[in-house]
Order: C-alpha cells, then sequence, then structure tokens
C-alpha cells in the first residue's frame, strides 16, 4: 500500500472535565478546525466510551497525510496553528508521535 505519515496525538483532558464532556468537544467542535487543516487527508479519534482510570490518554487521534512535507506545511497553516491552539486549551497533556503507517494483518 502506498505509505504515509500518519501521526498519533495523545490526549488526556483536563482536570474538571468529564469524559463525556471531553468526546463532544473533539468529535463535534475540534473536528470543525480539524476539518479546515490544508493536506490533512484523514482523521480518526480513538476516544473510551467508558473512564477507566488506567487509562493513561483520553484519546489517541490519528491524523493522516501525504507525506513529511504535506505535514509540516499543514500544522505550520494558519487552520493548522488554531486547530493545535484549541486541542491545548482542552488538555492537560499531549504527546504526538509521526509514524509511518504498516499494514501488516
Amino acid at each position: 500500500g502506498v505509505c504515509m505519515i500518519k501521526v498519533l496525538s495523545m490526549m488526556k483532558r483536563k482536570d474538571g472535565v468529564t469524559l463525556d464532556e471531553f468526546r463532544q468537544w473533539l468529535t463535534q467542535e475540534h473536528v470543525r478546525l480539524s476539518r479546515e487543516i490544508p493536506g490533512l487527508e484523514r482523521f480518526v479519534v480513538n476516544v473510551p466510551d467508558v473512564d477507566l482510570p488506567e487509562n493513561s490518554f483520553d484519546a489517541v487521534n490519528e491524523l493522516y497525510f501525504k507525506d513529511e512535507a504535506a505535514m509540516k506545511a499543514a500544522f505550520s497553516s494558519p487552520q493548522g496553528q488554531a486547530s493545535g491552539a484549541d486541542a491545548l486549551a482542552h488538555v492537560s497533556h499531549r504527546s504526538r508521535l509521526v509514524t509511518t503507517e504498516y499494514k501488516l494483518i
């Protein structure tokens, strides 16, 4: 298959925010900003249905780009900057991992 850059963004919500509130923000509000990012080819969010204390994160998001140049342009664009600022306003912690996806099975 085609090799793409996939960025995994692991988020922990801010204290005082319920998982339901966090999920609603991510899937209904934040996605509106994400849709505007140029070069973002696919955006998938993974959010648990149940708030388990052993969960290190409250969401793991997958952002797909054609290549590294497209990723850098996307994140530095005004739309990418707005989306990033919105994310940081709603999380206590965010980690990013830039990967190449290998579909093995």
